[in-house]
């Protein structure tokens, strides 16, 4: 019974080893321009920004703040020199960041809908006025999405106030300084909705039309100016989330289904699949911002079930090195998120055991497997949450881990 012990206590310490190295989120300082939603964010080089928003006292503002990885501080730069705004739309492009757009009220039907666009310089600390967004009938608007695809800016969706939206999507060259009108989005007329971009290819989906959520995607492609339906986000539909990109993968994070959200899927364009990944490491939250440094993501800010946040923290992605990425291909989780039965089959790997962990290590449930290579979990003793389902062989080896969600 001892040797048992100490067997289980050894794999639950390499489980948990494995969770502080990968997949997971560190608490960073605070925003420096404290609590706030609907703000943008960019990223250029090794530094972070984020810019306007609306704070404690639903005041709209224009300041801008830098992030440093390296010292985990947040210093006040130059403000917008537009109006103050929220959701407004930010991107980078060829070293520069671009903050534009939104609307300058926290009440909409006191607000003016803008159009401007703003062009940051990091390294002299200013702002240039480029061209004004054509789109929606030249008349501004806000609650749009922003990807970049080869030094472009796409601006796609949007509201144009109340009961009004649109689906149109458009390009901004910065070296003609010039807008042109593309494809429109296929999923209709969207506003909430989010994007992030990987390789040559934009991503955009989620969002509301009216009150109605929506988790459908597609991919841009920007070559033949033509949009693709990709697989579904397999979770809660959703507005108001955020996203960035890693590592040839896009990821969407948080947001809101009419409650709040913290969950984290991640988007293989390769197979065309989503994989949850580690929860948000703050509390659930909407309209928060993102950017990325060296690989790592930085969210933050928005606002949660207490009101607004200023908390940031960093995500370090799983690492899918070789057999790693293999392993992706040769097990088979389903339904993911799962309410009753989680399935999981496999091909060509040693499996002996099969367990979910809890993410601080708690062993959760836990099967034993002999001649076949599937197995059916019931989670009627599992409450609902994000786990870890962790296979191992006869040794105790894990040969293959990927988090998992139960309704």
């Amino acid at each position: 019974m001892k040797a048992l012990l100490f067997s289980s206590f050894i794999f639950a310490f390499a489980f948990c080893g494995f969770s502080q190295t990968q997949n997971f989120w560190t608490k960073k300082a605070d925003f420096g321009g404290l609590k706030r939603e609907r703000a943008v964010a960019f990223s250029i080089d090794s530094l972070g920004f984020v810019a306007t928003g609306v704070d404690t006292n639903e005041t709209v503002l224009k300041d801008l703040w830098q992030y440093s990885a390296s010292t985990d501080t947040w210093t006040q730069k130059a403000d917008l020199p537009g109006s103050p705004r929220r959701d407004a739309v930010g991107f980078t492009l060829n070293g520069k960041g671009y903050v534009g757009l939104g609307i300058d009220n926290d009440e909409s039907f006191n607000g003016q809908k803008l159009k401007d666009l703003w062009e940051y310089d990091p390294t002299t600390n200013t702002w240039l006025q480029k061209a004004d967004f054509p789109g929606a009938m030249n008349t501004g608007v806000y609650f749009a999405t922003a990807f970049e695809l080869d030094n472009k800016g796409y601006v796609c969706g949007g509201k144009l106030g109340p009961n009004q939206y649109t689906n149109q999507l458009w390009e901004y060259k910065p070296s003609l300084n010039q807008w042109t009108q593309r494809a429109n989005f296929p999923g209709g007329v969207r506003y909430q909705l989010c994007s992030f971009s990987v390789g040559m290819y934009g991503y955009v989906g989620a969002g509301a039309n009216q009150d109605i959520f929506k988790k459908d995607f597609y991919r841009y492609n920007a070559g033949l100016n033509t949009w693709t339906q990709i697989s579904d986000l397999p979770a809660n539909e959703r507005g108001s989330a955020c996203t960035f990109s890693i590592g040839g993968r896009g990821y969407v994070c948080m947001g809101t289904d009419g409650g709040l959200l913290d969950d984290l899927w991640e988007y293989n364009p390769a197979t065309d699949v989503w994989l949850v990944r580690a929860p948000y490491g703050g509390s659930e939250r909407k309209n928060a911002v993102a950017f990325v440094i060296n690989g790592k993501a930085y969210v933050g800010t928005g606002k949660g079930y207490t009101g607004k946040k200023s908390s940031m923290h960093e995500y370090t992605p799983m690492l899918l090195l070789g057999n790693e990425e293999l392993q992706e291909q040769l097990v088979s989780v389903y339904p993911n998120p799962a309410q009753e039965n989680l399935h999981v089959s496999w091909d060509q790997l040693p499996v002996s055991k099969i367990a979910v962990y809890s993410f601080s290590g708690s062993l959760l449930k836990e099967e034993s497997v002999k001649w076949n290579n599937s197995l059916t979990f019931n989670s009627e003793s599992i409450q609902r949450g994000v786990y870890m389902l962790v296979m191992s062989d006869e040794k105790g080896q894990i040969v293959h881990k990927q988090p998992i969600v139960f309704n």
